[in-house]
């Protein structure tokens, strides 16, 4: 018979797995440790508080140094690299054999530029020719007639977007970022020998990234299991059924969960969690908008998109994770040229989370936000249910950060 899990211990074993509750440790082998533990670090080109990047490190260790990070992600050669292993990620460099099935895929069917690369096969094979030449290099190095945009966000060029289905096939790979944009090489300019070339099966590649879903996430459904790595549903199944079989995962019961769920066999099952932390919309523990809501009761949704008149929550509100339940959003916007971190909207949630939004403990995290981000003072906004306990929070603030709205 499946073990059965209260709600709250289902919360806690993905707060555990995901790296929460542990000791901090900053120093550059805690931050990598922290990141192989999550398995990916998803990128997102929006600055406005901080780069999603950055935000689940913060999350788990604290006021790390983001240097230290760009030194193992973007360094080339380098122990991690980019690809689109979630959406667009960073990983682990030895992990990309486990993608070769998926690169094939996109060779055979390109989901994003259909019939892009057989109209150009020509500038595919100049852009290769180029990088040989002269790479690692950046879209905006490439002196071409096709490297126009054609409007903003993503309105590409040919050759951006020439150079994005190379990347995707894995005819070409990231050599890291300047100013945050991509430069692209060719494999054997910036891999590890060891790693040119290699290829891991496919069915053993979706299974071993199956298994490292289910660690990732302490308990999941296949649904959950299968977003992680943006796998298919059939493909997850199978991979489920011979890790079960195998004895690796272990099926449960989930109060709460229409679906059956699964455990790796070593989950931590922790009896409590103590945990503070501002989560990027992109945090693996928040980026499934269904199993956010399934798991916290937290509705989630990010507002970049929808006009300014019609935000509910602000535009790149951040959930705010007090032990094991998500208390409130909390929309940040960094100042640098004024040095201030500016809160422009600040919500609890309703119902029974409503009682754990502690606005001390909560000015905590943006005191400590703001120092993270080398700013001197902190101002909130009169927007949001929590905006005025947290104002008056910051301003019994011990470390001479102040509110001065």
């Amino acid at each position: 018979m499946a073990e059965r899990l209260t709600a709250g211990q289902a919360r806690r074993m993905l707060l555990a797995a995901q790296g929460f509750g542990r000791a901090r440790g900053s120093s550059s082998r805690g931050i990598e440790a922290a990141a192989r533990r999550l398995g990916l670090l998803q990128l997102d080109s929006v600055n406005v508080f901080e780069r999603s990047h950055y935000l689940p490190l913060h999350a788990r260790l604290g006021a790390y140094d983001k240097a230290r990070l760009d030194r193992i992600a973007f360094a080339s050669p380098g122990r991690w690299t980019e690809w689109w292993a979630h959406e667009a990620a960073l990983l682990p460099v030895d992990d990309l054999p486990l993608w070769a099935w998926r690169k094939a895929e996109y060779r055979a069917r390109d989901p994003w530029f259909p019939g892009f690369a057989g109209d150009h096969e020509a500038l595919l094979r100049e852009l290769l020719e180029m990088l040989a030449g002269e790479g690692p290099l950046a879209a905006s190095d490439v002196e071409h007639e096709e490297n126009r945009r054609h409007g903003p966000w993503w309105g590409w060029s040919a050759v951006k977007r020439g150079l994005e289905i190379l990347f995707r096939r894995g005819d070409v790979v990231s050599a890291g970022r300047t100013r945050f944009e991509r430069r692209y090489a060719l494999p054997e300019q910036v891999l590890p020998d060891r790693l040119i070339g290699v290829e891991t099966p496919r069915d053993e590649a979706i299974r071993e990234l199956v298994r490292r879903s289910a660690v990732a996430l302490g308990v999941g459904t296949a649904s959950d299991l299968a977003d992680y790595f943006r796998l298919r549903g059939d493909d997850t199944r199978t991979a489920i059924a011979e890790l079960a079989e195998a004895g690796e995962l272990l099926p449960v019961r989930v109060d709460g969960w229409r679906q059956a769920a699964w455990i790796h066999r070593d989950a931590k099952r922790p009896s409590r969690m103590r945990a503070a932390a501002l989560l990027s919309p992109f945090d693996p523990v928040v980026w499934d908008r269904e199993r956010a809501e399934r798991q916290f009761g937290f509705r989630y949704r990010i507002e970049i998109y929808t006009p300014a008149p019609k935000r509910v929550y602000g535009y790149y509100s951040l959930p705010i994770l007090l032990d094991d339940r998500l208390v409130g959003r909390i929309d940040l916007k960094s100042d640098r040229k004024a040095r201030v971190l500016r809160v422009q909207s600040a919500w609890r949630e309703e119902g029974p989370e409503a009682a754990h939004a502690d606005p001390h403990r909560i000015a905590a995290l943006v005191r400590a936000a703001a120092e993270w981000q080398g700013l001197e003072d902190v101002t909130v906004s009169d927007w949001g249910t929590l905006a005025g306990e947290l104002r008056a929070a910051l301003r019994q603030a011990p470390n001479g950060l102040a509110d001065s709205a």
